[in-house]
């Protein structure tokens, strides 16, 4: 995973990230360091001038927060799956190249640490181990699309 801070360059290319795919809110933190972007919509003006290099829609960044809310998850169809959920912001996808085959499948059975998708951020790809291990009964995030931070990637039934 890409290391963050909160120098200016860190700022600005979270900023482009939410401003290239319309996001109303992006959180990280990581070690400590914590950065909280949220977007602009059309009712609420920037909270500063535009520097000529951004796009007039400009998002809001606020002071830093302590801990990172996680995406609503979805609610589960039964008592006994649980969702592996996304670590990180960015865009997911299933396998490591589009002629490849997904890491997992409806009805495989995934292990502890076993990787189920590549997250690309800020043009770093990173692995997604699965934190918990069971088949997998239902895929929720499609491939090639934004994904939050906590949010269902996948749900399978315990082992």
């Amino acid at each position: 995973m890409t290391e963050i801070d909160n120098s200016t360059e860190t700022i600005r290319r979270l900023l482009a990230l939410v401003v290239e795919h319309g996001l109303s809110d992006l959180e990280i933190e990581q070690e400590g360091i914590a950065i909280r972007i949220k977007g602009v919509s059309a009712e609420a003006p920037p909270v500063f001038a535009a520097p000529q290099m951004w796009p007039a829609a400009v998002p809001q960044v606020s002071a830093p927060v302590s801990s990172p809310a996680a995406a609503p998850a979805a609610p589960a169809k039964s008592t006994t799956r649980v969702a592996l959920e996304s670590p990180m912001v960015g865009v997911f996808y299933r396998s490591p190249t589009p002629d490849d085959p997904p890491f997992i499948n409806v009805g495989d059975y995934v292990a502890v640490d076993q990787t189920i998708g590549l997250i690309e951020a800020m043009k770093t790809y990173s692995e997604v181990p699965a934190e918990k291990s069971g088949r997998v009964v239902e895929i929720v995030a499609e491939n090639g699309k934004l994904v939050q931070m906590g949010q269902p990637l996948f749900y399978v039934e315990p082992s």
